[in-house]
């Protein structure tokens, strides 16, 4: 696995869950990046509506493999 990675930060959020907010900042992500190979959640919180949780957030730092310029 050497090589050499970029990180960016994402922020996903959901109704459901944390962690259907991390696989849809992935999943997004993916859409338009290549060589996504690692994440770690940095934060989690959420917003309170009518005394529930009414959305989940997490911040996301993901990291994708450079590639190589070897024709």
């Amino acid at each position: 696995m050497s090589g050499v990675y970029k990180s960016i930060e994402m922020v996903g959020t959901s109704a459901q869950s944390f962690e259907d907010a991390t696989r849809g900042a992935v999943k997004r992500a993916a859409e338009s990046m290549r060589n996504l190979e690692w994440l770690e959640v940095v934060e989690q919180r959420g917003y309170i509506k009518g005394n529930e949780v009414g959305e989940y957030q997490v911040k996301l730092k993901l990291w994708f493999k450079l590639e190589d310029n070897e024709s």
